[in-house]
């Protein structure tokens, strides 16, 4: 009798703003996996031209829209991360037409294999649950710091306002189920990005219809 093949394995991954996501992500898009990235949705469902675009300048007014007749990210940004209410509200546009969209991307990858979900506030909503198994990308906080002042060119103030608005570090490690630590060079961390890997794929062998 042929033994079945084993079911899609769904993967939630996240990480602390300047953990090096990114880097994780690119890794396992070259290992095969096939990547669904929350950030790129979300830039995507508030496009000009789409009804997120328009309910974000209805909420936020023009002064939101750049000199190109996109969204001012930054601008954006520095008005819902120092006020949690404001934050909500955007949140309450833009997360229902991400899930939309990242579900009709993931219905597009190959039966069989391993599918990560690129949720940078994977804790924070409570869709942990959702998947097989949550990966979190770790790095120590001051290296992270280092991060964000040299490479995205922040204050250590809106470095540290961006920090404090998500998800502890404790509670999205206590949500784990592999930890990338990052704290090191791009190759220890191809390495512990690899180990994790073969991981995903015993797992995802172990799951049979």
């Amino acid at each position: 009798m042929q033994k079945d093949k084993p079911t899609t394995l769904n993967v939630g991954l996240t990480g602390g703003i300047g953990s090096g996501k990114s880097e994780v992500l690119t890794r396992l898009k070259a290992l095969g996996a096939t990547v669904v990235d929350a950030d790129l949705a979300a830039r995507e469902v508030v496009e000009p031209g789409t009804d997120g675009y328009d309910a974000v300048v209805e909420e936020f007014g023009s002064e939101v829209v750049g000199a190109d007749g996109r969204l001012d990210r930054p601008k954006l940004g520095a008005i819902v991360f120092a006020d949690p209410g404001r934050l909500a509200a955007l949140n309450a546009i833009v997360h229902p037409r991400v899930g939309a969209l990242m579900a009709e991307w993931a219905d597009a990858a190959p039966e069989g294999g391993i599918v990560v979900y690129d949720i940078p506030l994977l804790v924070e909503g409570g869709a942990d649950r959702g998947y097989a198994a949550v990966i979190v990308v770790d790095a120590d906080e001051e290296v992270r710091y280092a991060r964000l002042l040299a490479n995205r060119g922040m204050s250590r103030a809106d470095a540290a306002a961006r920090m404090a608005a998500q998800a502890s570090r404790q509670d999205r490690l206590a949500a784990a189920d592999y930890v990338i630590a990052n704290n090191g060079s791009l190759e220890d961390l191809d390495q512990e990005t690899d180990r994790v890997w073969s991981e995903l794929l015993t797992l995802r062998d172990s799951t049979i219809r």
